[in-house]
């Protein structure tokens, strides 16, 4: 690929509105978990927090609520209530490619 087409690449994350907010979002602390969680069906506190504790990682309450709101906010996940207060969240079309977009690039790590 030529300088001059990954500098517009580049140029492109760095200004295009809907992906800086996406980019923006990513480098935030357990973005990436909670994207990962939302892709894998454990949108509820309560489920994600049993992932976490079963992989002795942590995620408090506080944060994953933020992140799922801005996930939210991003068009990558919708919200369902369970009760007047208490949400659940699922992933959209668009948060379902991002998070394979993120699970390939670990993938290709790793080869």
């Amino acid at each position: 690929m030529s300088k001059n087409m990954t500098e517009d690449k580049m140029k492109k994350v760095l200004t295009e509105s809907k992906l800086v907010s996406i980019k923006t979002m990513l480098e935030k602390d357990h973005a990436i978990d909670c994207l990962l969680l939302l892709y894998v069906g454990r949108g509820r506190w309560k489920d994600a927090k049993s992932f976490m504790q079963e992989n002795k990682l942590t995620l408090s309450d506080g944060t994953f609520r933020s992140r799922m709101i801005e996930l939210e906010s991003l068009g990558l996940a919708k919200s369902e209530r369970i009760d007047p207060l208490k949400k659940y969240y699922i992933k959209t079309k668009q948060g379902d490619k991002v998070a394979k977009l993120v699970l390939e690039f670990f993938d290709r790590l790793t080869e």
